[in-house]
């Protein structure tokens, strides 16, 4: 027991992880970690097993699209629901419904019965899921560190998104050629077992007012619209999000056009590109829950798009696989120091009662604009070139970067008189 302990405080004594001093929320960690690889197991072995059954392109972008649409259309109910009963309670029944609809994946396979259509539906279940899961596991944060660990914590969520997807598909690949592709599936159906027990053993003081339960649910959703229009800071994230979201993120639908036609390098070199994007990705979560309490939010996000957008247009422009892949460990560098302290800078913001909602906002124009960004950039570079398009997303983002910032910086300036503008357009940072 002594020796646990000790480990423990060697843990937690780093910067990075200080948000494991909490138990509730190292029980929510390491079940998100286990739970996290699987998931990226069934992706993989989706992909497969859809293109196995149809040995089409478009039902690939049609899975992919009826998994992410209703995350746009119904995070913001989802948020709802978050801000008017148990956080927790949710999570537990969206987790419970995701390992169903995995077990269920798994014994249509093994029966044989298993259809592209049959498919689609249970990935458009899975979207539906998510939708109420999403926003409610990010508002679900802070009950458990509290505002002064906030960003510190969902910067380590990051680092295990980034970590299982590092190690997921890689595990998944191995489990379809040995096993078969219906081990994916039910295997990740276990993996939540992990995080349902970890949520169960959880124990947080959640509060909802009078207000909250009353309220209907387009009166709830206009309250949170109306709040963030009235923030200049959240609109400004917001958008620049939304901006990533669409015109940059999105390269990452050609990766394998670059890796098979521009750099030559087949499906190992695919694999690796994936590889050296994640390890970017997985050192910058670490960064930002390392100083991200003694830096100012507002240089990661500006930075984090800076290193992006360089990074996007140098990739665009490479012919040399090694130069390639140190622009991905730098795509995956400026995202993940963007994303996760815009998260953070958002619900350092926000009151706890309106939590839900814009962390259902925040799952809209993060996860429910990606498909369509992704349509966008196949047809642009079907038009223009992969390289252009590339390129041109990258711009894109950079006149976005730059024209908010200006803005912002002039909000921040003194007006004429001497005096500053009583304007809470600085984005706060992590206390």
């Amino acid at each position: 027991m002594g020796t646990l302990q000790s480990v423990k405080h060697k843990i937690v004594s780093f910067p990075a992880f200080r948000s494991l001093q909490f138990r509730n929320y190292r029980l929510f960690f390491f079940g998100q970690l286990v739970s996290l690889i699987g998931t990226w197991m069934q992706n993989i072995g989706q992909a497969w097993l859809v293109y196995e059954l149809t040995h089409s392109a478009v039902w690939l972008g049609a899975i992919g699209f009826l998994t992410s649409v209703p995350v746009l259309l119904f995070s913001m109910f989802g948020g709802t629901v978050a801000d008017k009963i148990s956080r927790k309670k949710i999570i537990v029944a969206t987790q419970t419904a995701s390992m169903i609809q995995a077990f269920v994946l798994a014994a249509l396979y093994w029966t044989h019965v298993i259809t592209p259509e049959i498919v689609g539906f249970l990935a458009l279940t899975l979207g539906i899921i998510n939708a109420f899961d999403t926003p409610s596991r990010q508002a679900f944060v802070v009950e458990m560190v509290g505002k002064e660990y906030l960003g510190n914590a969902i910067a380590l969520n990051s680092a295990v998104f980034n970590s299982a997807r590092m190690f997921g598909p890689a595990i998944g690949g191995l489990v379809i050629a040995t096993l078969g592709v219906g081990w994916c599936f039910f295997l990740n159906g276990v993996t939540f077992i992990a995080v349902i027990i970890g949520l169960l053993l959880i124990n947080v003081v959640e509060q909802r007012t009078a207000e909250q339960q009353d309220a209907s649910v387009m009166q709830s959703i206009r309250e949170a619209v109306r709040y963030v229009r009235g923030e200049p800071v959240m609109v400004a994230i917001l958008f620049l999000v939304s901006v990533l979201t669409i015109f940059g993120w999105s390269y990452s639908v050609l990766l394998p056009i670059f890796a098979d036609i521009v750099l030559k390098i087949g499906a190992v070199g695919y694999g690796n590109l994936l590889s050296a994007n994640g390890i970017g990705a997985l050192i910058s979560a670490l960064t930002v829950a390392s100083v991200g309490h003694k830096v100012t939010p507002r240089k990661f996000i500006y930075g984090g798009i800076g290193l992006f957008v360089l990074s996007v247009f140098i990739f665009a422009l490479s012919s040399s696989p090694l130069l390639s892949m140190l622009c991905l460990v730098g795509i995956g560098m400026g995202l993940i120091a963007f994303f996760a302290t815009a998260n953070a800078s958002l619900q350092n913001r926000v009151p706890d009662n309106l939590r839900g909602r814009v962390m259902g906002l925040y799952a809209v124009v993060f996860q429910g604009f990606f498909p369509f960004g992704s349509l966008g950039m196949g047809f642009a570079a079907n038009w223009i070139g992969v390289r252009t398009a590339v390129a041109g997303g990258a711009c894109v983002c950079g006149i976005a970067g730059a024209s908010v910032y200006t803005i912002m910086k002039r909000k921040r300036e003194p007006s004429k008189d001497g005096t500053k503008e009583v304007l809470q357009s600085q984005i706060v940072k992590v206390k």
